[in-house]
């Protein structure tokens, strides 16, 4: 039978940092945990001083030792991680400043969410997806990479800044909805997560950012390499419209993303999308599928209003399935509705606000189809143990 301190410590370890997604016990955040006399002290190390989370960190903490058997109050007591401790964590979490996410053995899956002109809904499909996947039970991040445009932060309701640990970023992280359908089923801690990181996070209110195309290059790659993202299942670009400096460095930085092109139905718009497809050409890329977004509307009476035309999803589809010469589907057709709209204002992702929807239901559609989409996985080494 374990004593009152170990199952003290045996509760800790069931108390995850909310931006590291690991046991605090796994983190060296807990220097000292004892039982004496029928009070649990523990004394818990944050990473550094301001930590935004410290007061959610200090309350889980406390309420895992009230429920130890035998413990009748509990005293939390919080210090701060030296130089030396902070190090050791970098090199616990396996950070190198490098981007893992272009390595040849890496198994996360990278999107680039790309359009050919403004205003399709690009970064809504992004945050819609993300929360999509992250309901599959998968672990999800987000690159606004969208620099001059940025707006990720908002439609996923994140007001919280980035953690800087000296030369390592933590992006903030909004937790899924429990889905108990498939309870931790991705390769990262549960509850199922969303991390998101962008310029928007590092600028004051609502100012402008003016950066040339080597600015835009080097901010695309600290996302890349100073972000600490961890096991992540999927990764997310938003990319700006357009073929300009961020989808070239994109392609350079990331040379195993696969687009996702979303269009409008109308055909005036599809002929824009179809060049920053057939960019892909030139990066060798693999264009994963196109999004037909705000089709149809649902009128009350079940009519139905093709108020940006229809068939544009479908033209697209074809025309790169020709240009490219190889099969790139018709992922899906997002209805509008005033409910995605209102869901991205308010920070709710239309997919967790109103699941129900139609909207959300073909967006979760898409997220199945491009989950289990094939991929090669020749010359990478899984990691598999016997």
């Amino acid at each position: 039978m374990s004593t009152p301190t170990e199952a003290l410590l045996e509760a800790l370890a069931g108390v995850y940092d909310p931006e590291l997604r690991k046991p605090i016990t796994e983190l060296g955040m807990v220097e000292s945990a004892v039982v004496e006399n029928g009070t649990a002290a523990v004394k818990v190390l944050l990473t550094i001083e301001g930590c935004p989370l410290r007061t959610t960190i200090e309350q889980d903490v406390r309420e895992a030792a009230e429920a130890v058997d035998g413990v009748e109050s509990v005293q939390v007591e919080i210090g701060y991680m030296n130089a030396d401790q902070r190090a050791d964590l970098r090199k616990n979490l396996g950070h190198t400043k490098k981007n893992p996410f272009a390595e040849k053995n890496t198994l996360t899956r990278v999107f680039a969410v790309v359009s050919g002109k403004g205003g399709v809904g690009k970064s809504s499909m992004t945050a819609n997806l993300a929360a999509a996947f992250a309901s599959q039970g998968l672990g999800v991040g987000i690159v606004d990479a969208d620099v001059h445009g940025f707006s990720i932060p908002g439609l996923m309701g994140i007001s919280q800044p980035p953690t800087r640990m000296d030369d390592m970023i933590l992006p903030p992280v909004v937790e899924a909805p429990q889905n108990p359908e498939k309870p931790g089923s991705g390769t990262a801690a549960t509850p199922s997560f969303v991390k998101v990181i962008s310029i928007g996070m590092f600028v004051e209110g609502n100012q402008p950012v003016a950066w040339r195309g080597p600015m835009l290059h080097r901010a695309l790659e600290q996302f890349l390499t100073d972000v600490h993202f961890g096991a992540l299942d999927v990764l997310l670009l938003d990319l700006p419209p357009g073929t300009g400096d961020i989808a070239l460095s994109m392609a350079q930085l990331l040379p195993n993303a696969e687009l996702v092109l979303v269009s409008t139905p109308q055909h005036a718009a599809v002929d824009v999308a179809e060049r920053a497809g057939t960019l892909s050409l030139q990066t060798k890329q693999k264009v994963a599928g196109v999004i037909e977004n705000m089709a149809a509307m649902v009128m009350p009476d079940g009519s139905r209003m093709e108020v940006f035309g229809s068939g544009g999803g479908e033209q697209l589809s074809s025309r790169l399935t020709e240009t490219l010469d190889y099969e790139v589907p018709l992922l899906g057709s997002v209805p509008l509705e005033m409910e995605l709209r209102t869901g991205g204002d308010e920070g709710m992702p239309i997919v967790w606000g109103r699941p129900d929807s139609a909207a959300a239901r073909e967006i979760k559609e898409i997220a199945r189809k491009l989950s289990h989409q094939q991929r090669g996985l020749a010359g990478k080494s899984l990691p598999l143990n016997f």
